[in-house]
């Protein structure tokens, strides 16, 4: 290592960075991490552990930069072509919806609604069909006929009163109780 504020850890994906900046844990000299050593592994195990460590660590940071050269690749065929974030968000929406329509726990919810449904508008005719019946039967009642034609005569001597009482108030010439005029122009 060049000096103790330097220590790079060149199987981090932060290689080359100083170490106020890395978040991986730097790499300890031998001797330190071997006393740290589980017991029961003799020193080949552990010096072959360390070596297979090494290389995943390293083919993890080789992943790392592969996988962000192909999501640079797919971010500039995807500006080429005019696909925006919102046209990615309005296809990852439409085949959720779609996963969702063909779900069984969707087709079974919308085979239980429907049934409801029907039965709920079964049950709402024949309420109505009942209130249709039992108006008729009221207005077929005696009691009924008889308050119709209360209502009725009411109705009439109203109406007659009206008709005797506003002549002069709505008569065209506005001559009061004098009948109108058989000359009019209309």
């Amino acid at each position: 290592m060049e000096n103790a504020s330097q220590d790079i850890n060149l199987n981090s994906p932060n290689k080359g960075l100083l170490a106020d900046t890395m978040t991986d844990v730097p790499v300890d000299s031998g001797a330190s991490a071997r006393a740290a050593a589980p017991e029961g592994l003799t020193l080949a195990e552990e010096e072959e552990l360390r070596s297979e460590l090494a290389k995943v660590e390293e083919e993890i940071g080789t992943l790392r930069q592969v996988l962000a050269a192909k999501e640079r690749h797919c971010g500039e065929l995807k500006r080429k072509l005019g696909l925006t974030p919102l046209d990615g968000l309005k296809q990852n929406l439409s085949k959720s919806w779609h996963d969702v329509q063909v779900s069984n726990a969707y087709k079974k919810t919308q085979e239980t609604l429907s049934q409801a449904g029907q039965k709920t508008s079964a049950a709402l005719s024949n309420v109505g069909s009942v209130i249709s019946r039992k108006l008729g039967d009221m207005r077929n009642s005696a009691t009924f006929k008889s308050f119709e034609d209360r209502v009725g005569t009411i109705k009439s001597r109203m109406v007659g009163s009206r008709e005797n009482s506003t002549d002069g108030l709505h008569s065209p010439s506005g001559a009061g109780d004098q009948p109108p005029q058989d000359n009019a122009p209309f």
